[in-house]
């Protein structure tokens, strides 16, 4: 069973690489997160030591503790993909990285970061025919797959990636198409295969769900 500490230090690392909240800003109070998560101030004075040592936080005598710039973030920039070729390029890439996440997630996963999780896959679900919301929902459920496998290489390398690493055709997200329905199980798959912690079924449903984006990338026109 993962300790409550554990699980606001999820939450939290999971808030600050999603850029919820930035390189520079402050985080909230410890009373503020005592109210926030139903925690003591104990157990938000020791995530807040393993935010420190893990380098995401610093505290300043008297101002409070403040998020860090990651440089692991920045150590990986690809030019975005601009033609087909590039996308096949970065699905196959995509795939390699994100089939062994998926399979540590369903290991290591908590049950904030299944939460988290599972707020994205809604979010997709609702974003048909709102494209911009469907590609940051869309971002936002691989990125928490990576946050979820408790290694910060995998989060950090889909950060830097960003959410120009979801292409999909603004026709596929209108909610009377087929294809935005298949992505939505797709991605259902995965969060089900997580959430029950079955690692084999996990990296399958990944493997699936980044198969057919390629199908589909070739059977569009």
């Amino acid at each position: 069973m993962t300790s409550r500490t554990q699980q606001l230090v999820d939450t939290l690392t999971a808030r600050i690489q999603e850029g919820v909240i930035r390189p520079g800003e402050r985080l909230p109070t410890e009373s503020d997160l005592v109210d926030a998560y139903g925690v003591s101030r104990t157990v938000v004075r020791e995530a807040m030591a393993r935010l420190k040592a893990a380098g995401l936080v610093e505290t300043q005598h008297g101002r409070g503790s403040f998020v860090l710039a990651r440089p692991s973030t920045t150590g990986f920039g690809p030019a975005p993909a601009r033609t087909r070729q590039d996308v096949l390029d970065l699905l196959d890439f995509r795939m390699g990285v994100e089939v062994e996440a998926a399979g540590l997630a369903a290991a290591r996963r908590t049950d904030a970061a299944l939460a988290g999780l599972r707020e994205a896959l809604e979010a997709f679900a609702a974003a048909a025919g709102n494209p911009g919301a469907a590609v940051h929902a869309d971002y936002l459920f691989h990125l928490r797959v990576a946050l979820a496998t408790g290694n910060r290489y995998y989060g950090d390398l889909l950060a830097s990636l960003g959410p120009s690493m979801i292409i999909v055709p603004r026709d596929r997200l209108r909610a009377d198409r087929p294809d935005f329905a298949g992505i939505v199980a797709e991605h259902d798959a995965v969060h089900a295969a997580i959430e029950r912690r079955d690692a084999e079924a996990a990296r399958a449903a990944v493997r699936v769900h980044l198969s057919a984006s390629r199908a589909r990338l070739l059977r569009d026109p």
